[in-house]
This record gives C-alpha cells, structure tokens and sequence, in this order.
C-alpha cells in the first residue's frame, strides 16, 4: 500500500478537532460483525487497492465458505484514524483494520486492539512473529506482545533518472556505484551539485520521519531516541552537525521538499519530466513513471553512505490489526493470518502491485517483472531497515510535529541546533517526561 504523504499527515494534525468531529459523527454507520462467521474489516487505499482487496475477500471466502467477508473502506486517509477511535470507544468498530505507522502506537495504547502473539504462534497460524522482518513491528511491538502486524511496506529508495543526470554531466551510475561499494555521501553530494549547476533539481524528499532519521541513521549516527524513549540528537555533536548539514542543502535549492511545491507542478510532475536527479519514494512510484512513457530513464539506489556500505534507513509500513471486542475472534484472526500470509501477499501485491512484502516467501513478486533493474535493492533495504521509532509513533500526532519543526530548518528558518532542541522539548512534553 502507498503510504499517506508527509502533507496529509500535515492537515490531520491541523485539522484534527474537525476531523474526530466527523469520526464521532460518522461512528453510527458501519461496525464490526454481528455474529462469529461474518468478518467485517476496514482500511484506506486507491481504486486500484480496493478492487484488488475485493478479489482477495472473493478468494478468501471461496476457500472458507463458512466465512463472510465485508470490505468497509474508508476513501480519505486524513478520517480514517480518526473515525476508527471513535469507533472503537463506542464498540462499532469493524473486525479488522489497517493502522498507519505514525498511527500505530497510539492505538496499541488505546486498550482496544488484540493481543496477537499466541495467536501468531499457534498452530492455525500462517504468520508466525519470526516470519516477518523484525525491523518492521515498530510501536506495533510492546512489552512482549504484538497488536498488530506489518501488511507490507515501503523501503524510501532514491528513485534517479538517468536522462536528468546526463543532462548534468553526470556518466556515473548511482546503482553501479553501489555494488561496487562506491556509493558514498560524497559522490551522491557532488552529483546533486552538478545537478544544481545544471539548473535541475537535486533531491526531492517528502518532510517526514523517515527523511530527516534516515540522514541520521546513513551517515552512520545513533537513533535520535535512546531505549527509555528520551531524545537524545540534539546533546549528539556529530548528529547536530548532520542536520545542520541536511537543512543546508534545503535552504539552498539542492534538495526540495516534495510536500511545499505547487498544485500542478508537484514532485511526480519534476520528476517525470527530467528535472531532478533524485526523488525519495518507494515502490509505488513504478506506476508514476510507466505511465510517463519513459521508464527505461528510471532505476533506484539505497541511500548513500560515509564509506559506501549499506545502512538501515526507514521502511514506511501500515499495519493490520484486530478489535479485541470482536465477535468473531477465531473468523478474524484467520482472515488476518492469510491475508498477511507470504500467500496472501502474493495475491495482493503480483503483477504490478505497489509494495513490497513484510514477510519471507513473498519476494518473487517484487522481481518478476525485473523492473527497475536493481528492484533487489527494495528488498536489501527492507531487510535492514526500521519503521518509525516506537518513542514516536505511540504519540498522537508528535511525528507530525517534529516534521512541521524540520520544515522550519528547511526553510532557513530555524538552525540545526535550534530544530533539535526543539523537538526535544515538543518529546519531553508531548510524552509527559
């Protein structure tokens, strides 16, 4: 599933007293089922992801006859959450859900979510707690106990377009580069350069967690959070002076904030039309460029690295969960197990779907049509990646405010030291310490 731009997420926190309203509002239509063979589970998505669902409840209730299966999607991302809390308050909340990252924490607090761990351990499980990429639970993991699991997930690649780099002078390949261990901080640095002498676009990045803690975590610095859930980037020199160095490159046109450029002329329009080298997405940008009519132009690159090796860097996942008032407990969690299943997720996501799987066995389907060319680099990146910090995801909007606090530095309005002392401060408040 594509996850929900930075700027959505922007306008939820903005516009979240309006938003819970429509959610409380909302909350009399819908519910999960009435009986203990009806499943009744509810996500966001596109048109696309939706037909698809339905074709895997189809299949689903085909091989359980005994099972019904009703899809209660939810179109617009910036009501889901909201909609969903107010209606697990109220007990109408449907079976099963999808939860975003930045939304997971919060509801695996909440009190209204199953606990999963025995349940993925038992015999009449297809998704056993080791089957998944350990990186990926995130706040979805606490004190033991699962409350939800990984659906699927969204490696941030930089996409980069070869005919953008030619244009700049640039004969070097990034995905060579990286094969051969060559692809370091400087090289990705002097190519954006060139890309900005050229009058291009360096880099366009989405404001969010993964942007600002990816740079952290590729330049080969700590976690910005130590293990009591603290933060702790802003008393680490060598992480100030990374962020000082990130902000730089925005405020002087290098690198642009995909979320801050205009209707009409937005990042897939830049990026389509041969004006940025780079663009930091995940899979579901396959689809962008196709359709453009130029994708042989296109490939993709784990981040760079001070000595050219591979770091961790973040992986954006939603999650799937199950409603601990549910009244069909044994019908839900065989749904959920399947649907999650390395099964499952080959029937969602082969032949042009926009992810990449967060289970093993399922990797065919992200190199069967070998597009991009070095399309394994979603699944090295996947495999040592992390999701959101679990001190950050259990907050109710703080990721979004730290991004909104990061825009500032982007935006020369705010200095490296500044940004993050600030969001010290916002953490220490927002998490009562």
């Amino acid at each position: 599933m594509a996850r929900a731009n930075s700027k959505m997420r922007r306008l939820l926190a903005i516009g979240a007293a309006s938003a819970l309203a429509l959610g409380l509002a909302a909350c009399s239509g819908g519910g999960g089922a009435k009986d203990e063979n009806t499943v009744v589970w509810s996500t966001w998505g596109t048109a696309e992801e939706l037909t698809r669902y339905k074709e895997f409840n189809e299949e689903f209730m085909d091989r359980h006859p005994d099972i019904t299966v009703k899809l209660q999607p939810v179109a617009d991302y910036g009501d889901y959450h909201s909609k969903l809390l107010a209606q697990l308050a109220s007990n109408t909340a449907p079976d099963v859900f999808y939860v975003g990252d930045d939304k997971m924490g919060q509801f695996a607090d909440s009190g209204r979510l199953m606990p999963l761990k025995k349940l993925m351990e038992s015999k009449d499980s297809q998704t056993k707690p080791d089957d998944f990429f350990p990186g990926l639970f995130g706040a979805a993991e606490k004190d033991d106990e699962y409350y939800g699991a990984p659906n699927d997930s969204n490696p941030d690649v930089l996409w980069y377009d070869r005919t953008a780099l030619e244009a700049a002078g640039i004969t070097e390949d990034p995905a060579t580069l990286a094969e051969n261990g060559e692809w370091t901080t400087d090289k990705y640095l002097e190519m954006n350069a060139k890309l900005k002498d050229a009058g291009l676009t360096g880099s366009m990045f989405w404001n969010y967690w993964a942007t600002h803690w990816s740079w952290l975590s590729s330049q080969g610095l700590p976690a910005p959070y130590d293990e009591s859930g603290a933060f702790t980037a802003d008393a680490d020199p060598a992480s100030v002076e990374a962020i000082d160095e990130l902000g730089g490159l925005f405020q002087d046109g290098t690198f642009v904030v995909a979320d801050t450029l205009p209707d009409g002329a937005g990042a897939d329009s830049v990026f389509v039309t041969h004006k940025s080298g780079f663009f930091v997405q995940g899979r579901y940008t396959i689809g962008t460029v196709q359709t453009a009519g130029d994708p042989d132009a296109y490939d993709i690159v784990r981040w760079p690295t001070p000595d050219g090796q591979a770091a961790p860097t973040g992986v954006a996942v939603s999650f799937l969960a199950i409603n601990g008032n549910t009244k069909a407990k044994d019908a839900a969690f065989t749904f959920w197990t399947e649907f999650l299943s390395a099964e499952g997720q080959t029937f969602r996501l082969e032949g042009g779907g926009n992810a990449v799987p967060s289970i093993k066995g399922a990797d065919d389907v992200v190199l069967e049509d070998g597009y991009p060319a070095h399309a394994q680099t979603f699944l090295d990146m996947r495999d040592i990646g992390f999701t959101n910090y679990a001190a950050e995801a259990r907050v109710p909007g703080l990721s979004t405010d730290i991004s909104d606090l990061f825009l500032k530095l982007y935006e020369g309005k705010a200095d490296a030291q500044q940004t993050l002392d600030a969001t010290a401060d916002l953490v220490a408040e927002k998490s009562g310490e």
